[in-house]
């Protein structure tokens, strides 16, 4: 296993140097770092840190890639290509055609509006950048084009795709000092200097992170001091959770509490960002009860964790904190692969008649697996069975190994931008908390890996009965609770469609709610955010095409929609309590608790 990207404890205490980069390279005292060299550079824009953000894996991938397969998918497009000479004769003439419109300066080929690669008015007042720039687009076009010319089938298309874009990427101009006019302005103005922060950027890199590029300044972040800093307390600990009750924000409070089940991926805090971008800060100003579990960060000693033992102690949660409310029910809210365990959970009390949930929201949640999304392209039984046997024999699933091969799926994001903010032009990664929370993950227990595997193989929630847990047999037609599904438009991980087929599994009452961002800025969506909108539509009974062509679009965020309904699952309202926890159950450490400090 590679080594551990060095983690450094001193943050700034500001939380406006969270929300947007420092400008000019300025840093609060302190927070500035020990060592001389690219501190004094500006950080990456807040633009291209925040398309960053609505690339990343959030609860990181559970498939995994299989090189072998995705080699060997290659290999057979490749050959299909090859047989088809006439095609590859086309192409390669169509090419040098673009090539010579290129020269001469009559090329119309245009880079994507949404590439900030190409985004600085530099790349067409100057012939020498413009013809670069079309050049490698023409190139990469043509590659494209002979892929999908070739009689290959859709699977191996789209993993062929997936190799090609890795090796195109790697070529354009941006990644090199000669062919990025930001580099090379960079490097006037810091008479060379600029060179030696990259080659420190690269080497540091090389040596603390597995050889890819820092996607955050993690010496800005500290848990605890600029992150996850709202009110509130253990109130009970096991080996597996923490369980955080926050302090009251509001005069009044809902009489039934609001639970957060997180990812077992990532660290609670999702929900707990920066002051001003934190839900647990939004929603206890709201009147919510809130109480949040804080997963314990397995190693290879907790393998034999499966869905099981986090239904449990989702269960022992809920319990908990109905003794601490004396509330008849709890609500619960789950994202990612905590809604697989949180709709698991609920087929299990449907079926042994436990009332104890009345409501649940679900973000960015794939119930039906059958539905396409981004890991579909690379599941197979091989490819699942290869990941079940890798992970059984570390014992855990490694966040962080598969955080750094999926950056590939989206290599402009969430690699080659920060190779030349970076390395080539010598900045610092940006200080953006999202990017940061990314890549504080954690380990997934090899048992409950598997099931995971299983349940996205086999898509047990949409066939009552084939799945059991806890001795029963899971029935999703029995849950008749009201559901808000909450989907990010722009999402790529947990495509939008794919959550709104969530409607063939669930049979109450079902609120759904598309929002304008992608897959983690969905939840991150606080209502200061200008560019915020949703979209809703009641008619869950169209296609999710004809869904989206009726919704009303909404400014603002979703979270305001989302209390409104919440208050309506909640009760009646009554005073706030005096303090935290119960006799039984006393308040302990402090949030954000133990476990989110592991390692």
């Amino acid at each position: 296993m590679k080594p551990r990207s060095r983690r450094r404890k001193t943050a700034s205490a500001a939380a406006d140097s969270i929300d947007m980069p420092a400008k000019d390279g300025f840093m609060p005292p302190e927070a500035e770092p020990a060592r001389a060299g690219p501190e004094s550079a500006p950080e990456m824009n807040h633009d291209s840190a925040n398309d960053a953000a609505e690339q990343i894996l959030g609860a990181n991938p559970i498939i995994g890639v299989d090189k072998a397969e995705i080699l060997d998918a290659a290999q057979r497009a490749l050959r299909l290509a090859l047989g088809r000479p006439q095609m590859l004769l086309e192409e390669t003439l169509a090419l040098g055609k673009d090539w010579l419109a290129v020269l001469a300066g009559k090329s119309q080929a245009a880079a994507d509006p949404k590439d900030r690669r190409f985004s600085h008015e530099i790349w067409q007042q100057s012939g020498y950048y413009k013809r670069l720039m079309q050049g490698f687009l023409v190139w990469r076009d043509a590659l494209t084009r002979m892929l999908e010319r070739a009689d290959a089938t859709p699977e191996d298309r789209e993993r062929a795709r997936f190799l090609l874009s890795v090796v195109t990427e790697a070529f354009a101009p941006t990644n090199s000092l000669l062919g990025n006019p930001g580099a090379l302005k960079r490097l006037s103005e810091t008479r060379g200097k600029s060179l030696l922060y990259g080659a420190q950027n690269f080497l540091d890199d090389l040596l603390n992170n597995g050889a890819m590029p820092r996607q955050v300044d993690e010496r800005k972040f500290q848990v605890g001091k600029n992150l996850a800093l709202t009110p509130g307390a253990v109130v009970h600990r096991t080996d597996v959770f923490e369980l955080i009750q926050y302090r009251p924000a509001a005069a009044k409070v809902r009489t039934r509490p609001l639970i957060i089940l997180p990812p077992q991926i990532n660290k609670f805090y999702m929900v707990d960002l920066a002051p001003g971008r934190s839900f647990a800060e939004y929603a206890t100003q709201q009147g919510v009860q809130l109480f949040v579990i804080s997963w314990r960060n397995p190693t290879a000693a907790q393998r034999d964790w499966n869905m099981e033992t986090y239904m449990k102690a989702t269960q022992e949660a809920i319990a908990v904190t109905l003794e601490i409310t004396g509330a008849d029910q709890v609500n619960m809210m789950a994202a990612c692969a905590g809604g697989f365990t949180l709709a698991t959970l609920l087929g299990h009390l449907a079926a042994v008649g436990d009332k104890s949930i009345a409501s649940a929201t679900l973000l960015v949640t794939v119930l039906d697996t059958e539905a396409p999304t981004m890991f579909g392209q690379f599941a197979s039984k091989t490819g699942i069975a290869t990941a079940i046997q890798r992970s059984r024999k570390q014992g855990v699933l490694e966040g962080e190994e598969m955080a750094r091969i999926f950056a590939w799926l989206r290599p402009n994001d969430l690699v080659w931008m920060f190779v030349a903010n970076n390395w080539v032009m010598g900045n610092r990664p940006p200080a953006f908390d999202i990017l940061y929370w990314n890549a504080d993950n954690t380990r997934l227990p090899a048992e409950f890996h598997a099931d995971l595997l299983r349940m996205f193989l086999e898509n047990p929630l949409r066939h009552p009965g084939k799945l059991e847990m806890l001795g029963t047999k899971i029935d999703m037609t029995k849950v008749k609770i009201p559901f808000y599904v909450v989907a990010g438009i722009t999402d790529h991980i947990t495509p939008w469609q794919a959550c709104f087929a969530t409607r063939s599994i669930i049979k109450g009452p079902m609120t759904f709610v598309l929002s304008s961002s992608g897959h983690i800025q969905s939840i991150v969506n606080p209502p200061s955010s200008p560019k915020a909108k949703f979209y809703l539509n009641p008619d869950l009974a169209q296609d999710a095409d004809a869904w989206l062509a009726g919704a009303t679009s909404h400014d603002g965020s979703w979270w305001t929609h989302w209390s409104e309904w919440f208050a309506s699952q909640s009760g009646p309202e009554r005073a706030p309590p005096a303090q935290l926890g119960s006799r039984a159950h006393p308040p302990g450490d402090p949030a954000p608790g133990r476990y989110v400090h592991q390692r």
